[in-house]
């Protein structure tokens, strides 16, 4: 007996031909805020958006420019020779570039971690070398003066450092339930996240685009389904090697036989305009940082008052990040003086911030010259 089976039409399958994108610092999705700072979350920030590690370098060079006074006139020139001259590890030297390092880990890390090195006798300072906050915890003592440096020993439990008097520590804008100091980058994670989601689809857009892509659609008439296959696969040669001529700098025509629609793909989509919310993500960025849009090449500031008047709280900004980094200097410069036998301490003395014209400063220092003469005139 001979059983006959129906057919059955083949069943459409749902196809998704988009593959799963995402931009490459994975990190910044799945942040949770923290009372201690992720570290490597911040630095991935730096890596991923270019203004804000434009602005952090920026207040590290401004805040720069920093010498001592000893009290005693003894000690000057030696003192001025071991800030010029120190250690500071990978081929640097000078106070400025140990600076520089401990200020960047402060900006970046919440907090700047340092150390003394002495030479073998113990009477000169050999070096002055910058930690790794990652690796450094602090366990408090029983009132808010006492702390130790520790870190993870063998075990996983903290191990107090040696030598604590020798080592260096600055928390930037410490909390009362946050020793560790916090990170200038602390607010900045979820809008990081969103500009790289929009970056990513701008990417994506163009990558489909910007390189044009053709759709070549050939309607068979009546009699012609038979052969559509055959037809199908010359049109598509065809094609194909038309476009390859075209990369060498050559025309050649494409003759097709019948109904044949060329179209575009993707030039009739609109393509949404990024400029209003990368402008706002950007702005709240910049506020952050404290840095005037002028100086990281944003031309937000429309007028002369304005810049002026932004160049002045950034002169206040980086007054009060010296405040934060003078202890430090005035620590390193009082142990030399002892270790050479000399009293007293030292003045920090930082270079004058130049962020006005010149030409300006001079017409106020005429206009405070001018009043102090009117005062003298009228006694």
């Amino acid at each position: 007996m001979r059983w006959f089976q129906k057919k059955t039409e083949p069943v459409g399958a749902a196809v998704q031909i988009r593959d799963g994108q995402c931009h490459p610092f994975g990190v910044l999705d799945g942040y949770v805020p923290l009372n201690r700072g992720e570290m490597r979350l911040y630095r991935t920030i730096r890596e991923a958006v270019p203004i804000v590690d434009a602005a952090v370098i920026k207040l590290i060079r401004l805040c720069g420019g920093v010498s001592a006074r000893a009290e005693e006139p003894a000690a000057q020139a030696g003192l001025e020779m071991f800030l010029r001259d120190v250690e500071t590890g990978r081929g640097q030297r000078g106070i400025q570039s140990f600076l520089d390092m401990y200020l960047d880990s402060m900006l970046t890390c919440g907090r700047g971690i340092g150390e003394l090195v002495l030479d073998s006798e113990g009477r000169e300072i050999a070096a002055l070398l910058c930690a790794d906050p990652e690796q450094v915890e602090i366990r408090e003592g029983e009132t808010p003066l006492e702390f130790t440096l520790c870190s993870r020993g063998t075990g996983g439990t903290p191990e107090p450092l040696p030598r604590q008097d020798l080592l260096l520590f600055t928390p930037f804008q410490p909390e009362a339930d946050n020793p560790y100091g916090t990170s200038l980058l602390r607010s900045l994670p979820y809008l990081t996240e969103l500009l790289l989601k929009i970056y990513q689809a701008m990417g994506s857009n163009w990558e489909r685009m910007g390189n044009v892509r053709f759709a070549v659609i050939c309607k068979p008439g009546e009699g012609d389904g038979m052969y559509a296959q055959e037809r199908c696969q010359v049109l598509a040669r065809e094609w194909t090697a038309a476009m390859q001529e075209t990369r060498s700098g050559a025309v050649r025509d494409f003759v097709a036989v019948g109904d044949v629609d060329i179209k575009v793909i993707g030039a009739d989509n609109q393509v949404l305009d990024s400029q209003v919310p990368v402008r706002q993500i950007l702005e709240q960025m910049v506020a952050r940082t404290g840095i005037p849009p002028f100086l990281l090449g944003l031309s937000w500031s429309s007028t002369e008052r304005m810049s002026t008047q932004q160049a002045d709280v950034m002169t206040s900004e980086i007054t009060a990040i010296r405040r934060t980094l003078e202890p430090v200097v005035e620590r390193i410069c009082r142990l030399w003086l002892r270790l050479h036998g000399f009293g007293g301490g030292a003045e920090v003395v930082w270079d004058d911030i130049n962020l006005q014209d010149i030409v300006e400063e001079a017409r106020a220092r005429l206009y405070d010259a001018q009043a102090e003469q009117m005062k003298g005139e009228k006694a």
